[in-house]
């Protein structure tokens, strides 16, 4: 993976310095990543869950519009750069222990995040309370329609995701 030096971020010293203290100082995970979770700034809607290596988190501060680390593509990922709908970002927070980012957006275009064309990529809901068996076969839709037709914005490239 191509990613910038960590080493632009503050050293992880002690608990009370990255818990309390007003250093950053991002704790990536082995594969040098860290998770973010991105949200619409005015609605609060959980739009995106992704990761960033030290370079995208580097290039969003730097840029105040999101950049993710994409695991399937393997390449640093400027959301909305093919499809317009860039992510620019309102307020970035980091949790207590600096390990997971949080990212409040406006979205541009047609206001979706999710590649499939749907505004966020939690557009179905998982049933709770019966049994997993039952569950696997009943995702329920929660967005009624897409906000974009994904083969007019990517063409016939294949799905981003990987299987």
């Amino acid at each position: 993976m191509t990613s910038q030096n960590q080493s632009v971020f503050g050293r992880r010293l002690s608990v009370e310095q990255v818990e309390e203290g007003s250093t950053l100082a991002p704790k990536f995970d082995g594969q040098g990543l860290i998770p973010v979770v991105t949200t619409d700034a005015e609605s609060g809607e959980l739009l995106m869950h992704g990761y960033m290596n030290a370079e995208a988190l580097t290039k969003t501060i730097e840029t105040a519009e999101a950049h993710y680390w994409s695991r399937s593509r393997n390449a640093l990922w400027h959301k909305g750069a093919t499809s317009g709908l860039v992510q620019r970002v309102v307020e970035m927070r980091i949790d207590d222990d600096q390990d997971a980012v949080w990212l409040r957006v406006q979205v541009g275009g047609s206001g979706a995040s999710c590649h499939v064309g749907y505004r966020s990529c939690f557009y179905r809901s998982i049933p709770l309370g019966g049994s997993v068996e039952s569950a696997v076969e009943q995702l329920a839709f929660e967005e009624s329609e897409k906000t974009f037709d994904p083969k007019d914005v990517y063409g016939d490239a294949p799905n981003p995701t990987q299987l």
